[in-house]
């Protein structure tokens, strides 16, 4: 089955009715059939971007199956933390450095995200690049 990480922006963009690209997030999941995956601090970052109603409902999608959250154990966290310093030249947030450890964890490389900027820095510890899935 194909699967895509899920970064920020678009959760944001899916979420948010003004979002000028909000058609386009909508669009793009009225088409793809593959499942969509991302971690919980996403989640959080996306939710400081939208109304009541909004989180509610993007909760109530994930719930039932939008997007599977996985959980990043604490004992990831020194690798998220070397992610960090790895990238302190770009101001990595910690649910970039979550997706990074996704990517790794996973063999997902394909994300959508607005993030192109970091993401075409970012790499997997095998020096692969993300791949940025054209979505807006």
């Amino acid at each position: 089955m194909n699967r895509l990480i899920v970064d920020t922006g678009f959760l944001v963009a899916f979420g948010r009715a003004s979002d000028p690209i909000h058609p386009k997030a909508v669009s793009f999941l009225r088409h793809y059939s593959g499942r969509l995956i991302t971690v919980a601090a996403v989640i959080v970052e996306a939710s400081f971007f939208l109304s009541t109603r909004s989180k509610q409902q993007l909760l109530e999608w994930i719930h039932a199956g939008g997007v599977a959250v996985m959980d990043v154990p604490v004992s990831a966290y020194p690798e998220l933390a070397a992610t960090i310093g790895k990238y302190s030249n770009r101001d990595i947030d910690f649910a970039d450095a979550a997706l990074v450890w996704l990517a790794e964890q996973s063999s997902v490389r394909s994300i959508l995200t607005i993030d192109r900027a970091d993401f075409e820095i970012y790499r997997l510890k095998t020096g692969k690049r993300f791949d940025l899935v054209s979505w807006c």
